[in-house]
């Protein structure tokens, strides 16, 4: 008998759902798609248009309506920012499981407020990237000793988008580089240390005209002599990078938060053989669509009734980091997170 299905709801007509996490929860063999709900109710029949969901999926002109179906067993929230946590809560009230995107709030005090999610519910703020088999490697090498003693982790995540109407250049709703992309490296460098920051200190650029945080230098102190950095832009060129530097060696993830999911990337593993790094040890990671495995681990943690590795309180520990670097921000100094 075929394995039961996690019936998906999608909460709004948000490009990020359109273009990436709907089409990889369609081909999770886990999930189904059963209703798009908008504001406008023509932007979600075209939504399901464009996905093939015609007949196959409701449309729903309201969010209330989505929530209140009984047949949805969950529900994807791709919102703007600021609405993360409200809607989260209203899906989650209804007795509906969320994944939801990152940053999961606007400030930590506000993520607090999910800890009122019912008992049973599963939660998990969407950073696809912890499911992809390169950053389970790489945490794999990292365990094993092979770097010796972990120092420092360097990442970058840029892109240029001056956009005014792009939801990520609107200040007031969220917007800005350290909440859309920031958010990533810091995420990395938590999981590679296994660890918790004890203090970030920032230097950050803002659009002169939108307000947005368009370039920020992060420095993350995990103590003990462990630190990260990265820098992440939303006005250069678009690249990303990750670096993990131990006491015998570095590990490199090629394409780190966004890899494609049709293509092969890698991990570069240099023990000091050669300064260039032509004779590192390059380990070949086969394709794969973490926005699918990232559903699939979702799915199977409601059907299984088991807890996930990353949940509320996850969250919130992320969004005290983000609350200190624009602190630091303001006071030009380090800030407790």
């Amino acid at each position: 008998m075929a394995e039961k299905k996690i019936r998906w709801g999608i909460l709004s007509t948000a490009n990020i759902g359109l273009k990436k996490v709907t089409p990889a929860i369609l081909k999770s063999p886990l999930s189904e798609v059963v209703a798009v709900a908008s504001r406008d109710k023509s932007k979600a029949e075209g939504y399901i248009a464009e996905l093939g969901l015609t007949g196959k999926a409701r449309a729903y002109g309201s969010y209330e309506e989505l929530f209140a179906d009984p047949s949805i067993d969950a529900i994807y929230n791709p919102l703007p920012n600021h609405l993360h946590v409200e809607m989260t809560l209203a899906a989650a009230k209804a007795g509906k499981h969320v994944l939801c995107e990152k940053p999961i709030a606007i400030n930590a005090k506000e993520a607090e407020q999910l800890r009122q999610i019912p008992a049973g519910i599963k939660f998990y703020e969407a950073f696809m990237v912890r499911y992809h088999p390169q950053w389970a490697r790489a945490r794999e090498i990292i365990r094993s000793g092979e770097l010796g003693e972990l120092r420092a982790v360097r990442g970058t995540f840029t892109y240029y988008l001056t956009d005014p109407a792009n939801v990520r250049n609107q200040v007031d709703i969220g917007g800005g580089g350290i909440y859309d992309i920031g958010c990533y490296p810091i995420t990395a460098a938590r999981f590679m240390f296994d660890a918790e920051p004890l203090r970030a200190v920032s230097l950050v650029d803002r659009d002169p005209v939108m307000k947005t945080d368009r370039l920020a230098s992060v420095m993350m102190d995990f103590g003990g002599g462990k630190q990260a950095s990265f820098i992440c832009s939303t006005q250069t060129n678009l690249g990303q990078s990750l670096e993990v530097l131990g006491t015998k060696g570095r590990l490199q993830l090629l394409v780190p938060f966004t890899p494609n999911a049709d293509s092969p990337t890698a991990i570069l593993v240099d023990r000091d053989y050669d300064v260039s790094g032509n004779m590192a040890r390059r380990e070949i990671i086969a394709p794969c669509d973490q926005y699918t495995e990232q559903a699939n681990a979702f799915c199977r943690s409601i059907l299984d009734d088991k807890p996930l590795e990353w949940g509320v309180e996850d969250a919130i520990r992320t969004m005290r980091v983000i609350d200190a670097v624009y602190e630091s921000e303001k006071t030009g100094g380090w800030a407790q997170v």
